[in-house]
């Protein structure tokens, strides 16, 4: 089957990013359940993956692991931490594939490049070779993090994206943007339309972690939060509409 372009602009829209970099929690993965994966959510999100995909913009991934394993809850719990960090590394090859699976089904062709070597099951990061992949339209989703304990998927991401030449960074979470406080918890919360690298940080808004939001400042790399739970929501903010927050200099 050859893979080599296999995208259309099936509705003649121009997006406003042509390439990104999608960041998601492993929880997105799990749904209503408490714990693993959740077929039919990973199924929803490869889904607006394709929408977007299907506009002409070339897509990067990474998938965090919470949903199976955490190396920050691991070591709280007595776990010598790079031990438990690279259990969480593991976890997130676990969600790659899942996600690889979900988006081959929908005719989408999609690598999964690992920092962590496992020959038989996905390919050793090689910048070239993974920009090389973007360019023949294929959907590439970095896993196992940096490779390096001590670094979240957050930082992964946002070193992924700028080696990748990325316009964006666009963060699914569970709220339509950056607020001042906890919107589930208090009715009074403001959502920012835009926000500074700075303010987050001063702030402690909580869009990434710090490392990664240094890292994005550094080299100018915009970050767009908005909810992965509003069907539509990806593609409509590359089709210039949708409720989000951008992170900015």
């Amino acid at each position: 089957m050859n893979d080599s372009d296999n995208t259309t602009d099936t509705e003649g829209e121009k997006p406003a990013f042509k390439r990104v970099m999608l960041k998601i929690s492993g929880e997105a993965l799990m749904g209503d359940q408490g714990y693993g994966l959740h077929p039919p959510t990973v199924e929803r999100i490869a889904r607006e993956v394709k929408s977007v995909h299907d506009m002409g913009t070339e897509i990067c991934m990474v998938i965090g692991g919470g949903n199976i394993f955490r190396g920050l809850q691991g070591s709280a719990q007595g776990m010598e931490r790079t031990t438990a960090d690279y259990m969480g590394m593991l976890a997130t090859v676990m969600n790659a594939l899942a996600m690889q699976a979900a988006l081959e089904s929908l005719g989408v062709f999609t690598r999964v490049i690992s920092a962590i070597p496992m020959d038989q099951v996905c390919e050793p990061y090689i910048r070239r070779r993974a920009v090389r992949h973007l360019e023949k339209k294929r959907v590439v989703i970095f896993a196992a993090g940096t490779g390096n304990p001590y670094f979240t998927t957050d930082t992964a991401a946002t070193l992924r994206a700028n080696e990748m030449a990325c316009e964006a960074i666009f963060k699914g979470t569970k709220v339509d943007g950056v607020y001042d406080k906890d919107p589930a918890k208090f009715d009074d919360a403001k959502r920012y339309d835009r926000v500074s690298y700075d303010e987050v940080l001063q702030k402690h808004l909580g869009v990434m972690d710090a490392s990664a939001i240094a890292l994005a400042r550094d080299n100018n790399l915009p970050i767009i939060v908005f909810s992965l739970d509003e069907p539509g929501g990806f593609r409509g903010i590359l089709a210039g509409e949708g409720t989000y927050t951008t992170v900015h200099s």
